[in-house]
Order: C-alpha cells, then structure tokens, then sequence
C-alpha cells in the first residue's frame, strides 16, 4: 500500500498548512478531512521514481541509456 503526503487547507489568514502522512489503497478516494481533527486537507503531489512519456517522437534511440539524456549519473 502506498503512503500519500496531505497538508490541511488552512482556515484562516495566518494558519500555516500541517502536513501528515497516511498510508492508502491505490483505489482509495483521495481524503477531504483529517482523520483525527476533521479540517480540511488535500494531497499534495510528491515526485517519483518513473518516467512518464518515454522515448521521444523520433524514433531514435540514445546509445547513452535511458530518456533522461546524459549527465544525470544514472547511467
């Protein structure tokens, strides 16, 4: 099960958002509300591992590696 970053929706001018971890289903609808408190909350986007998009429209293939080109320290 994956664990996913959400931040409360402050509810007044001043209030700094509080983020939180929780672990969910991928099938799981995201939450509205914290599970303790009932404010307000959303999911907040965090990077990952994957490429999305693949090789470029050319056809071409790289003999360097992956998508991400040279110089990244992956390869």
């Amino acid at each position: 099960m994956p664990t996913y970053v959400y931040e409360t929706i402050p509810q007044f001018e001043g209030d700094l958002p509080k983020r939180f971890e929780i672990r969910q289903s991928m099938k799981d609808n995201a939450l509205t509300q914290h599970p303790d408190s009932g404010q307000p909350v959303r999911r907040v986007p965090i990077g990952g591992t994957g490429v999305m998009g693949g090789a470029s429209s050319s056809g071409s293939s790289s003999s360097s590696g992956g998508s991400c080109g040279t110089g990244c320290g992956c390869h």
